[in-house]
């Protein structure tokens, strides 16, 4: 027992043992008393020069080439596809071949009938006559049928009649032909025909050939003339429409010059007069911006100026405040504090006197009721007397504070009210100050600070528009939200300024805290003012 396996183009016929018929396979396990044999499948190709007679009695040698091989994809009944109920090419219902020998499988009667071992060359010897007979005698028979004309002008016709004969005998062996191809024909031993024909043919061409050219040369030598005298005839004409259009063109190019020449002339003016109105415009817009920078830095002066007033109106009105509001309270509870501490003294006073008049009494009980009596009354009474005068000079302590608050309270409002009627705080501190002579102090006090000493000037510069006011400020827009935007940089320099020359740091809540590059700059002004005043 072995395995057999078939090459890509062979197949293996196994017969023998368990086995009906044959079986057509590629791979196989042989058992004993079972027969493999190995059959190629290649096609092979099949040329004759076979010699054959029309109905004419005409005799000729057909060159022909056949490629015939085994059909291996007609298996029959042994096809493990679907089985086809009608014939494709007709219509017409296929013939089962379930009961017959072979199964209407190709390879198995090609493996019945004509297969060898591939080490016989007898065997394929055997199948080249076959084939060659089964050509040989459909060719024959086909030509005997039809005339030499009808071989030369139905080629195809002919090609196809020969594949169908032929290719009916040979599904008797299971071969295919996979490509047939009629060469030419030529004449047979003794005969002249298409030598004849073909001298014929040649000589008419000749003859065809030397007519065509002389009628060729002679439609070529009159169209060569006729063809030069159009052209001359062209050339004179478009010369002349070329000269009537090249002066047509001369005057419009010299209309067109003097065109141009007269609007360069009104553009050139055009242009000076528009570049002196730039000029004077550009002039004018820069003294308006120069006139509203200057009055932007005098209104911020001003702005600045007040908001100093305002802060130290604002401070010292919340200090005096802050200071009546604490005294108010200072006294409302020390007046609380006697109130009760005179309240317990004379509860203490007057139960240390109660105790010693029962003490007395329990003592002098033998002494006369009436002078006992009459020294307890009188106890009593200077008790309650000189504990009424306590309290009553307690709520007199008491109101007398509280007034000083209300006044104090009431001053704050009458300073609001006059702040109110001087337009604000910056007018009611100015009343006040020329009231108790402030401004003279305040002259007195800045010369004496500053005498000896150099002073320290801070400069802020707020907004693009300050510095690039000359050149660059030229034909720019002035922009809407500039007050806004200065007004808001002018604080962090406003409150180091406060600081630096009054020592008064802002609250963070009213105002913000100082960004980190302000601080710095006011601690290294600080240090530098240090250094030059000689301090360490």
């Amino acid at each position: 027992m072995s395995y057999r396996i078939a090459a890509p183009d062979e197949y293996l016929a196994i017969t023998g043992m368990n086995i009906k018929n044959v079986l057509i396979t590629k791979a196989a396990w042989v058992l004993p008393f079972q027969r493999c044999t190995r059959f190629s499948v290649q096609p092979h190709d099949y040329a004759m020069n076979l010699q054959a007679m029309t109905k004419e009695k005409l005799q000729f040698l057909l060159p022909v080439v056949f490629t015939i091989g085994p059909d291996v994809n007609n298996r029959g009944a042994n096809s493990k596809g679907p089985k086809p109920n009608t014939n494709s090419q007709g219509g017409q219902p296929v013939h089962e071949h379930t009961h017959d020998e072979d199964r209407g499988d190709s390879l198995m009667k090609y493996a019945m009938l004509l297969a060898e071992s591939t080490a016989q060359k007898k065997g394929s010897q055997y199948l080249e006559n076959i084939v060659k007979g089964i050509i040989e005698g459909e060719t024959r028979v086909l030509v005997s049928s039809m005339t030499m004309e009808e071989i030369f002008t139905e080629r195809e016709e002919f090609k196809r009649r020969i594949f169908r004969n032929i290719q009916g005998e040979l599904d008797q062996f299971g071969l295919k032909i996979y490509n047939a191809n009629v060469k030419e024909l030529k004449d047979a031993a003794g005969s002249t025909y298409f030598q004849s024909l073909s001298q014929k043919a040649h000589e008419g061409a000749t003859n065809q050939a030397r007519i065509d050219v002389a009628e060729a040369q002679l439609r070529g030598n009159v169209g060569e003339a006729e063809r030069h005298g159009q052209q001359e005839r062209s050339i004179a004409k478009i010369n002349a429409e070329t000269a009537v259009q090249k002066t047509d063109r001369d005057v419009e190019r010299a209309a067109a010059e003097a065109n141009l020449a007269t609007q360069k002339t009104i553009l050139s003016r055009d242009v000076e007069i528009a570049r002196i109105q730039a000029t004077r415009a550009t002039e004018s817009r820069d003294e308006d911006l120069k006139k509203e920078v200057q009055i932007k830095r005098a209104a911020a002066e001003l702005e600045r100026l007040r908001a100093v007033d305002v802060v130290k109106a604002s401070i010292a009105r919340e200090s005096k405040q802050q200071a009546a509001d604490a005294r108010a309270y200072e006294v409302e509870a020390e007046a609380r504090a006697n109130f009760e501490k005179s309240t317990k003294l004379t509860d203490a006073t007057a139960y240390k006197t109660k105790i010693e008049a029962e003490t007395q009494a329990a003592a002098d009980y033998n002494k006369t009721t009436k002078n006992t009596d009459a020294a307890a009354y009188k106890t009593k009474t200077d008790a309650d007397a000189w504990s009424h005068a306590t309290i009553k000079n307690a709520e007199a302590n008491l109101q007398k504070k509280l007034r000083e608050a209300e006044g104090m309270v009431a001053m704050a409002n009458a300073y609001a009210k006059m702040s109110e009627a001087f337009g604000g705080p910056a007018g009611l501190l100015q009343y006040m100050m020329i009231e108790k002579g402030t401004y003279v102090e305040l002259a007195k006090a800045n010369a004496t600070a500053v005498h000896g000493m150099q002073p320290k000037i801070s400069v802020w510069n707020t907004g693009a528009e300050a510095g690039s006011s000359g050149a660059g400020g030229q034909g720019s827009s002035p922009d809407t939200a500039a007050t806004l935007r200065n007004v808001y940089q002018l604080l962090p320099p406003l409150m180091s300024t406060i600081h630096d020359q009054t020592g008064i740091t802002l609250p963070e809540w009213q105002f913000g805290k100082l960004p980190n590059n302000e601080l710095a700059k006011r601690d290294q002004f600080q240090g530098y003012d240090s250094k030059v005043n000689g301090k360490r």
